[in-house]
């Protein structure tokens, strides 16, 4: 990943002023810098189509871990949990899915659980404040609001899911009927890159031919890609400053929302934005309330890292871009404006934030449950 560090190290600060006869020259270097970031992203997926077809053993793996969907939501918030980034599991479950290695209805619990291990980051800056009590309550419930939102929004969609296929039919419909996507499995020839940009990843194959050492090829360039994105982007979002950030993200419930769909969907992390949201509610900046639509917001706007993915002819892969994104929008749907049901996430914050008060071990003793131990131990149960 040295390549994008380099890149970054000599990239301005996009919010230093420069004279306005060199401000299309910044732009310019900019948008260059942002195609190169997304072409690397892409041939990374490619890539890892590539080395999934190498590797018919660990597909099969695969198959048999996800078999039961209880095992792959488990599976999906641990492996996020322990990278901290919904954006790289979701980008290997829309590798498999086009691969043909993973059904639909095999990811889309994948994709739910990679939404609750997504929120481990903004908890774990929570804990942070531990040595300041108040800011302590405050920051746990900022944290914590993200966490009960997805689990909330989990405990409603996963058995609807289970019993009735809810997400999974109703993605291979849209996909279907209104992207022109038939639900066949994609073709070996499968490149997001397209044929006449897909050179680089023939010729690595060509002469990588273990499909473990282009996986972690593949694997490395992703997480790179990712990381160049979010520096690239949060530099020019002006998040170092609170008086900012409140001025700009949080006038109202719906401009809050609209800021955080838009900055997540550029960062592609709803880790970052939400993280930076957590010092804000500790400090008494902003008020929970506030942090929370904007939190939501960054809930959809994580969704484009799917469909980045999925896009230049996807077939299979499409469905899942959408699955995610439906997942994301019927909870924002039930827990934004849905009265008495948008008060239960607060409520379930402020309840721990008021814990965790009286007994700080708390906060880490939920940080180690939700994300950790309980995703072991029923992972283990649900293959019995």
């Amino acid at each position: 990943m040295s390549i994008f560090v380099v890149i970054m190290e000599i990239t301005p600060d996009l919010q230093a002023s420069s004279p306005k006869e060199f401000q299309w020259r910044n732009l310019i270097r900019h948008g260059v810098y942002f195609l190169f970031g997304l072409f690397v992203f892409l041939l990374s997926i490619d890539l890892m189509i590539s080395s999934l077809s190498q590797l018919g053993s660990l597909t099969d793996l695969v198959l048999l871990a996800t078999a039961n969907p209880f095992a792959g939501l488990f599976i999906g918030l641990l492996t996020t949990a322990v990278v901290q980034s919904s954006s790289a599991t979701t980008s290997i479950t829309v590798a498999l899915v086009a691969s043909g290695a993973l059904s639909l209805s095999g990811a889309v619990p994948i994709i739910m659980g990679a939404n609750i291990g997504t929120t481990i980051t903004s908890t774990i800056v929570s804990l942070s404040f531990i040595n300041r009590k108040k800011e302590f309550r405050r920051a746990i419930a900022a944290g914590t609001y993200h966490d009960f939102f997805n689990i909330l929004t989990v405990l409603i969609l996963f058995p609807l899911e289970y019993n009735f296929g809810l997400l999974s039919s109703l993605s291979q419909f849209i996909a279907t009927n209104f992207f022109h996507e038939p639900m066949a499995k994609s073709s070996i020839n499968f490149k997001l890159l397209g044929s006449s940009l897909s050179w680089p990843v023939k010729f690595i194959s060509e002469h990588i031919s273990n499909g473990y050492i282009l996986g972690l090829i593949s694997i490395t360039l992703l997480f790179g890609s990712i990381l160049f994105f979010r520096r690239l982007f949060s530099s020019s979002l002006g998040y170092g400053s609170s008086t900012k950030f409140r001025r700009f993200f949080f006038k109202n419930p719906y401009k809050s929302f609209g800021w955080g769909l838009l900055t997540t969907a550029a960062i592609r992390s709803s880790t970052i934005t939400t993280s930076l949201v957590v010092p804000l509610v500790a400090k008494k900046v902003i008020k929970l309330k506030q942090a929370g639509a904007f939190i939501l917001g960054a809930n959809i706007g994580t969704t484009i890292t799917a469909f980045l993915a999925s896009t230049l002819n996807s077939n299979a892969a499409i469905s899942i871009a959408i699955a995610h994104f439906l997942f994301n929008f019927i909870g924002v749907i039930i827990f934004f404006r849905t009265p008495i049901l948008k008060l239960i996430p607060f409520a379930l914050a402020n309840g721990i934030g008021r814990l965790t008060l009286k007994h700080r071990i708390v906060g880490f003793m939920y940080l180690l449950m939700t994300f950790f131990l309980i995703p072991i131990l029923l992972i283990f149960i649900s293959r019995w």
